[in-house]
């Protein structure tokens, strides 16, 4: 790696904010020694450009020895990230490669279908005629070729011990703040009827404990490892075989991993195994079973989750690279984010990036009117709806955003605002049609308020697109969750409250992109001011600033006719427009069964809100 080369790599024509400081910070850290450098850069820094600075100072082929690598890796777990950078032409040389599914086959009559299950992968010996214009292996080649090749994290993840993407000299994780997140989702197992293309073939037993855990994934890797054997046999697949086969693939690695790691003596990953109640009918089938479980009895779904998984790190990304950056406005604490993915806190430099928008442009706003936990929602919920009537009245001309956390909220109050009349400027989005219905918002015209559910990071809301936003509830990590309730238990409350302040910041910085952009952000529910007390030791200077200035402000008094904005000339006939503008209500009673069942399983309940 070459640091002297970070300015003249720099792609923008001209620095913004302390953007050229942060370079010299950066600079010297990897001067020092330093292995991996954390920078720590808040909204609206220009990390992609920091980022592409960092990768430029990369080895090139042409210094590197036969034997050493060269070239970069920017990776980032978020897919709308990476579409950012695409789109980007000051970075058009982070050349982007993405999995297979996301490109479609050029063939004549296979043009609708992915590329990972187009007749390449479909039947054995295949000679494609146009596999060097295939756009998925275009793109896989050129970015395997050049300089700094750009992927999701979940991309480079699975690329581990790949022989086209190999060692690079630099590796640049932007968004890093949920890397140990990240890594043990993507390591989690989940054996059901949805993941396992025979489950109705197997008999499950009750699996009490890891060792009886690790016995029966080798009883299903085994399965596995034939059926898959089966399929490879034949000379065409279907494209459903193909999707099975490669499940069947993706199961083996995975259930090989764990019971590997689970008898390694020397691994520091903690496993947890979860297990549902079979439904009627399921588990008992004879064609392949758990010979041990004959006289067992049966049981249902399993999820085997790991707990900070240092050696799947190690193996996913640490072994991918010589030097890291790995960079985020929201790594809170550098020990505790250093011990959650396996690096040693002193040889990790952490470098500070300024805060350049003026506070005054950021506030927050204290609306508070109650705990919006599980037992306590059904008397907060309404007068936080009341609420959201006045704010349309304050910004009766402007967009706003509403974090609802959870589908539950989500609902209740689209149904609230609805029956006090203001449904014509409210739109929501399901599960399915998420991405679609946040688009077509961000293209409307008007004031229509969005009630999104898990957006607080990776969304660009500059300018007009929002003005204001409203956060319904503390998000607090669900306590149902085996891995949550393992480290409260082991007295990990500072963890709890500092990644629930890590999401708070993330969501504050939707709505206020650039140093002349400004955007209020009102809290609800007041579990989120007890938690400012709680994480103030994590909290950034420039977040506690905001923190510091934040006050009740003058509300109108409660008038629905008055909220109603620019969509007052509208129609007044569409009663469901809060379900039919951008996305569908869906299932009141199955979301609101789910909230149930997990208060009760929760070991914490009565301290925090379970609901996912």
């Amino acid at each position: 790696m070459n640091t002297e080369r970070i300015f003249e790599s720099f792609p923008a024509p001209s620095y913004r904010g302390t953007q050229k400081q942060a370079l010299r910070d950066i600079r010297d850290a990897f001067a020092a020694g330093n292995d991996v450098v954390l920078v720590r850069a808040p909204t609206g820094s220009g990390k992609s450009l920091l980022a592409r600075a960092v990768a430029g100072c990369a080895r090139t082929v042409e210094e590197a020895e036969p034997s050493e690598a060269s070239g970069a890796y920017y990776t980032t777990p978020q897919v709308s990230q990476l579409d950012d950078v695409a789109s980007d032409d000051l970075l058009a040389d982070l050349n982007v490669i993405r999995g297979k599914s996301n490109y479609s086959c050029i063939l004549p009559d296979e043009r609708n279908t992915p590329v990972n299950q187009a007749p390449c992968v479909r039947e054995r010996g295949y000679d494609c005629s146009v596999k060097h214009r295939c756009p998925y292996f275009s793109d896989r080649a050129i970015a395997s070729n050049r300089e700094i090749a750009a992927m999701t994290l979940a991309y480079f993840m699975q690329t581990a011990g790949s022989e086209v993407f190999r060692q690079r000299d630099v590796v640049v994780v932007d968004e890093a703040h949920g890397l140990a997140e990240w890594a043990e989702m993507y390591a989690t197992i989940q054996l059901g009827p949805r993941t396992v293309p025979f489950w109705d073939d197997l008999r499950v037993p009750e699996v009490e404990g890891l060792d009886r855990a690790a016995r029966y994934a080798e009883n299903v890797a085994q399965i596995c490892t034939r059926r898959k054997d089966e399929l490879l046999s034949q000379e065409s697949l279907t494209p459903r075989e193909v999707r099975q086969r490669d499940r069947l693939q993706e199961l083996i690695g995975e259930l090989d991993w764990f019971v590997s790691d689970y008898r390694d003596p020397q691994s520091a990953t903690t496993w947890l195994v979860d297990q549902s109640e079979p439904r009627s009918g399921e588990s008992d089938g004879d064609a392949d079973v758990d010979t041990d479980a004959d006289d067992e009895p049966q049981g249902g779904p399993l999820t085997i989750k790991p707990m900070d998984p240092e050696r799947y790190l190690r193996h996913t990304v640490w072994d991918r690279g010589n030097k890291f950056a790995l960079l985020s406005a929201t790594i809170l604490n550098k020990d505790a984010f250093c011990r959650q993915v396996g690096l040693d806190p002193g040889k990790v430099a952490l470098v500070d990036v300024e805060h350049t928008f003026p506070v005054e442009n950021r506030p927050l706003y204290d609306v508070t009117q109650g705990k919006m936990t599980y037992e306590q929602r059904d008397e907060t919920t309404p007068k936080i709806a009341r609420t959201i009537v006045r704010l349309m009245q304050k910004h009766p001309d402007e967009k706003g955003l509403v974090h609802a956390h959870s589908y539950d909220i989500q609902e209740r109050l689209a149904d609230l605002l609805r029956d006090f009349g203001v449904g014509d400027r409210i739109r929501i989005h399901d599960r399915d049609g998420r991405d679609a219905a946040l688009e077509e918002w961000k293209a409307s015209d008007g004031s229509d308020v969005f009630l999104s559910v898990k957006m607080e990071e990776a969304l660009d809301l500059k300018g007009d697109l929002c003005r204001w936003q409203v956060l319904c509830k503390a998000p607090f990590l669900n306590t149902g969750d085996s891995r949550v309730a393992h480290r409260l238990e082991e007295g990990q409350w500072a963890w709890y409250y500092r990644t629930a302040l890590r999401t708070v910041i993330q969501a504050c910085g939707r709505v206020v992109r650039a140093p002349d952009d400004y955007g209020a952000t009102y809290l609800a529910d007041s579990s989120l001011v007890d938690l400012f007390d709680r994480a103030r030791t994590d909290m950034p200077d420039w977040f506690a600033a905001q923190v510091d200035r934040m006050d009740r402000p003058e509300l109108p008094a409660f008038d629905p006719g008055a909220a109603l904005g620019n969509s007052a000339a509208e129609s007044q006939g569409s009663s469901g427009s809060a379900t039919g503008r951008g996305g569908t209500r869906g299932n009141s009673s199955s979301r609101g069964g789910r909230s149930r069942r997990s208060s009760r399983s929760s070991p914490l309940a009565d301290v925090w809100e379970t609901d996912g």
